[in-house]
């Protein structure tokens, strides 16, 4: 019986799937189409590139969902958190890297592997026979996307990614920005001023706006009609909601002071946080765009701080494809019509690079389960791991199936704690604690895979 393991695509879930098995013991080939071909938000041939953004978010593992993901991932010799961790960049309370040192040390430990032999081909049919998982994310081929259709009978769901612009350093005006984490959050002088902030006043936010919403915009193709996952909408969608909402979302003004003018409270401020470890880029925060790029850069540069911006990558949309997995898969994660097949990461319906991993971390471990006769019991729901992939796997509604983000509302309530807002520490606390002695619990079940 061959125990190969096969993995399809090399980003987050696929990466991570590589290592698990990897360090299992499993021989793994890992089938990656890049740089043979190429995709429209990759640069580069690396494995685990990050394009929509360098940041994994919260790394508090008491208090937030997705924190507790990172800690249960590094409980589990996870490769993605250890090289986040080696390549981190100041983020205040969030873990944000440097990205392309990132996925270069990602590449490298794969590729040293002597259990991991990459690929650099595309895979455009469901292989018949053999351990497979598909982790193509959401720019998967054409090719492979309509052997997926062809096969569940199903046109694939689909919604729209947006990618937010990149700016040089050296080219923002620190006469009218400044440095600081909102709320001085974090441990060190570092890591309280990890922000560049863009102060507006209520005339400048009010001309933004307007020309935000009259700027020319990349329309879609005829015939498609997907729509935005919310944790990644254009600030030119969130505009035409209502103009106030950028101001309550990603250019909200609390907890920055301006030291230019440390009595006047602004009305908005952009915040931008550094891409590489230089220091030498920051991105936008929250500003994905669907804006064409003569408007772009015109807009853009209305902000105060970025009137002489220089762009290294600008903001730009594209088509990110998923399946309905509460239908098409069991709880191992297994394509019910074809069981040798296992899908993880985007594609399966979660959102988040963190979330994309987790599930090619949890695929893998499934896998190599079943290749070694292992008996691994199911994964505990009250775990982050477990919360994620009950919800995909069941636990969602398959009519309203959209990507989700991890959250405690996947969790199982834990009992005899307050509701509201008063009582959210003390029970975010204890979904923590739970968490993370259900899943010690669970890696240790078998200890050849712990």
């Amino acid at each position: 019986m061959n125990k190969t393991l096969n993995i399809i695509g090399g980003g987050m879930a696929g990466s991570e799937a590589a290592w698990q098995a990897a360090q299992a013991g499993i021989d793994v080939v890992l089938h990656e189409m890049r740089p043979n071909v190429a995709t429209f938000a990759h640069r580069t041939g690396h494995l685990a590139e990050m394009v929509c953004s360098n940041s994994f978010r919260s790394d508090d593992n008491e208090q937030n969902a997705v924190g507790l993901l990172h800690w249960e991932m590094r409980a589990a010799g996870g490769i993605i958190m250890a090289m986040a961790e080696q390549h981190r960049l100041p983020a205040g309370g969030a873990l944000a890297v440097d990205r392309d040192p990132f996925a270069a040390a990602v590449t490298a430990k794969l590729m040293q592997h002597d259990k991991i032999t990459v690929q650099h081909d595309e895979i455009v049919e469901l292989p018949e026979d053999g351990h497979w998982i598909i982790a193509t994310g959401p720019l998967t081929s054409g090719n492979l996307a309509e052997a997926i259709r062809t096969e569940t009978g199903a046109d694939a769901l689909a919604f729209f990614d947006a990618i937010a612009p990149i700016v040089h350093a050296d080219s923002i005006d620190m006469s009218k920005a400044w440095m600081q984490s909102r709320y001085d959050k974090g441990d060190t002088e570092e890591e309280r001023t990890a922000y560049v902030n863009c102060p507006m006043d209520k005339t400048t936010y009010e001309a933004f706006i307007d020309a935000l919403l009259a700027a020319d915009k990349t329309e879609f193709k005829e015939g498609e009609t997907a729509g935005y996952f919310d944790g990644c909408l254009p600030i030119e969608v969130m505009a035409e909601r209502g103009r106030e909402t950028l101001r309550f979302g990603p250019m909200k003004p609390i907890g920055l002071t301006n030291p230019h003018h440390p009595d006047v409270k602004p009305y908005a401020v952009v915040q931008l946080r550094r891409d590489n470890k230089l220091g030498t880029l920051y991105n936008i925060v929250g500003f994905q765009t669907k804006m064409k790029y003569g408007a772009q850069t015109n807009v853009l540069r209305m902000i105060p701080g970025l009137q002489d911006a220089r762009f290294a990558r600008l903001g730009g949309i594209h088509r990110n494809t998923f399946i309905n997995s509460p239908t098409l898969l069991d709880d191992q994660m297994r394509l019910k019509s074809r069981p040798n097949i296992r899908f993880a990461g985007q594609i399966t319906g979660v959102e988040g690079y963190v979330e994309s991993a987790a599930m090619g971390l949890l695929a893998a471990r499934l896998a190599v389960a079943e290749i070694t006769g292992a008996s691994l019991p199911p994964v505990p729901a009250t775990t982050a791991m477990g919360a994620l992939v009950s919800h995909i796997t069941g636990g969602a509604d398959a009519k309203t199936f959209q990507p989700m983000n991890v959250n405690f509302g996947l969790f199982p309530p834990v009992d005899g704690l307050k509701s509201g807002r008063r009582g959210r520490k003390d029970r975010y606390k204890a979904y923590t604690d739970r968490a993370k002695a259900d899943w010690q619990a669970w890696l240790a079940a078998v200890p050849a895979l712990a």
